[in-house]
């Protein structure tokens, strides 16, 4: 396993569009939201990622030399994105400590029972984190508007040191039964990865 990325929460992703000069079409990756998405690279473009809605279509705008790897995981991760954004919506406390009721009962067996789950606003370098004497779940506020699998994905984590506390096989093995356990945590990385990209220099007058 890498490192985790619930504890190298970084800062937030932003982008900005550059004209492309070329462009190609890319099919959804597993998962996605239905409708044509199209790739268009930039030689103007060193290291920025962005998209938008254009009609029917998603539009990702990325580096001319991007590898096909790394255009893969960056649509998925700005499709992502722009599903969040679109369907934005917070849970309040109570939901959230509805929703770590239901993700222990259908992954964990039931085992693990927080005694508190709630939004904090001061947790800036970690996703989530827990105190198991106490059985108290914190989610950090960023998390908010994030897709739902991510937030389900912070929680059982969270859940799961409930039950054990380190990153040792035993943990892992908990979190094996959740199925977008992989998609969540190439999420939350490319969340974090994203603001150590420089943003191109800006145009200047001829």
């Amino acid at each position: 396993m890498s490192a985790d990325p619930l504890h190298h929460a970084g800062t937030p992703q932003r982008t900005a569009a550059s004209p492309p000069q070329r462009s190609a079409a890319s099919p959804p990756p597993d998962g996605s939201a239905a409708g044509a998405i199209e790739v268009r690279r930039s030689a103007r473009r060193r290291r920025t990622v962005s998209a938008y809605r254009e009609g029917d279509r998603t539009i990702v705008l990325i580096p001319a030399k991007m590898s096909e790897a790394e255009e893969r995981r960056w649509v998925a991760v700005m499709l992502d994105k722009l599903a969040a954004q679109e369907s934005r919506r917070t849970l309040g406390d109570t939901e959230l400590t509805e929703r770590a009721g239901r993700l222990s009962a259908q992954y964990l067996g039931g085992r693990a029972r927080p005694a508190s789950v709630r939004w904090v606003a001061n947790q800036n370098t970690r996703w989530g984190s827990c105190t198991p004497a106490e059985g108290s779940i914190r989610l950090s506020h960023r998390l908010q508007g994030m897709p739902e699998y991510v937030v389900d994905y912070v929680l059982l984590h969270e859940l799961a040191h409930l039950l054990v506390p380190g990153h040792g096989p035993d943990f892992w093995r908990l979190l094996d039964a959740y199925p977008r356990t992989e998609r969540a945590r190439g999420y939350l990385e490319g969340v974090v990865a994203a603001p150590r990209l420089p943003h191109p220099p800006a145009a200047r007058d001829a």
